[in-house]
């Protein structure tokens, strides 16, 4: 099995749930006592957000690249950024390791299309929900339409991320304002839902939502254990 790096952090309550899902994805491809090979570099939220507000992308673009090296230093065969709004600088990190590098849109796209699904609702940060780097990626690659709340609606899914579920915090109250959000993107027109940020498994389960739900965590740390044990 080759060894997986994750750059975590981001925020680090997320990154556990990457460590789950990852080793009880090796446990159950395997069997018996296996767990997956890992490497994971931390990197400090504060320093990230706060460039995140200032729009200082090209220094977190370096920040991430540089985990990326330690990690390929440190043995991984392959490098995940387990965040969803970190993949805005995933060019920086594809150019600064020689490892490969699996990108979080990827999974979920094919996941989407397998499924046969062409509009999607996506819930995420504001800079994941009105940039272009994740829905034109899912756009491009895998002919999605990406359906994003309103103003109202992006507010409030982007301040319970961070003042809440990046804390840890899993408050009945907020996954209402979601389980509102999604009815709305579905009479929009959405046939599923991407959780597209990595703390919303937190708060949202299946059971919760009214759509089909696509959740980028699982499905990018399933992904990185099925190239771990098939890769040649």
């Amino acid at each position: 099995m080759k060894t997986i790096g994750v750059i975590g952090g981001m925020s680090w309550e997320s990154s556990t749930e990457y460590y789950k899902l990852i080793n009880r994805h090796a446990k159950a491809r395997l069997g018996g006592h296996h767990n997956a090979r890992s490497l994971m570099v931390t990197v400090d939220f504060a320093t990230v957000e706060a460039n995140q507000r200032a729009g200082d992308w090209p220094a977190l673009g370096e920040q991430m690249a540089d985990a990326a090296r330690q990690l390929e230093r440190g043995g991984a065969d392959l490098v995940i950024l387990a965040t969803n709004t970190m993949h805005r600088v995933h060019e920086a990190i594809e150019q600064a390791i020689d490892v490969p590098f699996l990108h979080i849109a990827d999974p979920t796209g094919s996941a989407l299309r397998a499924a046969g699904i062409t509009r999607v609702g996506l819930l995420g940060t504001r800079y994941t929900m009105e940039q272009d780097f994740y829905t034109g990626r899912l756009h491009e690659r895998y002919g999605l339409e990406t359906l994003v709340p309103d103003e109202a609606g992006r507010a409030q899914v982007h301040r319970i991320i961070y003042d809440e579920l990046c804390h840890g915090e899993v408050e009945d109250a907020s996954r209402a304002v979601y389980q509102r959000v999604i009815e709305a993107l579905a009479e929009r027109g959405a046939q599923a839902v991407i959780l597209g940020c990595t703390e919303i498994t937190l708060l949202i389960k299946p059971e919760d939502c009214a759509l089909p739900v696509f959740d980028t965590t699982a499905l990018h740390a399933q992904a990185a254990v099925e190239w771990a044990i098939d890769s040649k």
